[in-house]
């Protein structure tokens, strides 16, 4: 099956009693345990509607298994910790999601794990490898400067060393981009941002081959991190229309790149699908859409950010991302704001930058509005 028709009937759960076409929402956190193969219960990561969700995102990623969190950063940090002991490295891309990034720099060291930080090059994490590396973890593209990386060098320098690999693929989503058919091991996604889409549920998934999903589940039980059903179903309904919002989203987004590219007060644009981005062959090569993320940097000659962002009419400046309207952010004081100005800036995270979460209205709306929010007139 496409995309389009698995995103609607993978995972399906039909009731045989009601015969209804959704899936119900399980609310019992109590299941009777007698005659049955397996205990049943939410923390477990075992129940109906956190089951079929995943069978869902498997089917999207080309996944063997998965495990459902109730957040993003639950996702991340219990993978993370699923795979690393004490005395173990991990490699990191220096641009990464703030909270990524604030994780390993706050929490690693004093767990006795090493961390690396490195540019967004595979050759850069080759070099860093040493005889105690576990786990590189990538993100592509990147949050917010949409840097790329050439994901299957990375996974063959994994295979190579016998270290696991990771990537945040919440930016590209199911859509766009599957890592593992890329020969990553594990693939996590923010389901927060794309997979719910309506700005109302956060969630997380790591998608990957049952030896590690249940590696991760093992160590998720005691840190607890578990959905609940109402969300299940929630997130479960969204995904149903995932396919068509992205497509919609990632054209908008393409448009709005190439608005801000020809605009004389944008002094840059971040977006892989324009022909001047640096890594554009490598996005062309391992995405199937360029996503619905832009960022852009005003110029000197323009307002500054808070100013522009206060002339918004349509889009709304707000945290978090990939919903089905268009907000908008300054990476510096939200996502990013745990790390240091010194940070931020090594990376290229200054002030003057915004983050562009691209909606599903028409386009030419969004335009008009952006256009006359840089209007100096």
């Amino acid at each position: 099956m496409r995309k389009e028709t698995r995103c609607v009937h993978s995972g399906s759960y039909i009731d045989s009693n009601t015969r209804g076409i959704n899936t119900p929402i399980f609310t019992s956190s109590v299941y009777q345990y007698l005659d049955t193969d397996k205990n049943t219960y939410p923390r477990y990561f075992n129940t109906p509607n956190q089951d079929v969700v995943v069978k869902k995102l498997c089917d999207l990623e080309g996944a063997e298994d998965g495990v459902l969190f109730s957040s993003g950063m639950a996702a991340i940090t219990t993978t993370i910790l699923s795979i690393l002991k004490h005395g173990d490295q991990i490699i990191l891309q220096d641009a990464l999601y703030g909270g990524t990034h604030a994780f390993a720099s706050d929490q690693l060291e004093r767990l006795g794990i090493d961390f690396t930080f490195v540019r967004t090059d595979a050759d850069e994490i080759d070099d860093a490898i040493r005889n105690n590396t576990r786990l590189i973890f990538i993100e592509s593209p990147t949050n917010p400067l949409l840097s790329i990386i050439d994901i299957h060098k990375v996974a063959e320098i994994g295979k190579k060393n016998n270290i696991t690999t990771v990537i945040d693929n919440t930016f590209a989503s199911p859509i766009n981009q599957n890592p593992l058919e890329l020969g990553i091991d594990i693939v996590i996604h923010s389901g927060t941002k794309y997979l719910g889409g309506h700005s109302d549920i956060c969630c997380g998934i790591a998608l990957t081959n049952k030896t590690l999903a249940n590696q991760i589940k093992a160590r998720a039980v005691h840190f607890g991190g578990s959905l609940n059903a109402t969300t299940c179903y929630l997130l479960e309904r969204s995904l149903k229309t995932l396919n068509i919002r992205v497509e919609r989203q990632t054209l908008n987004a393409q448009k709005i790149a190439t608005f801000f590219n020809r605009h004389t007060l944008i002094k840059r644009v971040y977006y892989p699908g324009l022909d001047n981005h640096p890594a554009h062959d490598t996005a062309k090569s391992q995405m199937k859409g360029f996503g619905a993320m832009v960022s852009f940097e005003l110029g000197g000659d323009a307002l500054e950010p808070g100013d522009f962002l206060r002339r918004l009419k349509l889009i709304k400046p707000a945290l978090s991302l990939g919903g089905i309207e268009s907000t908008i952010c300054s990476p510096a004081v939200t996502s990013h704001q745990k790390m240091s100005r010194t940070d931020r800036e090594r990376i290229g995270i200054t002030d003057m930058i915004l983050r562009l979460s691209v909606g599903i209205e028409h386009v030419d709306d969004l335009v008009a509005d952006i256009d006359q929010a840089l209007s100096t007139k």
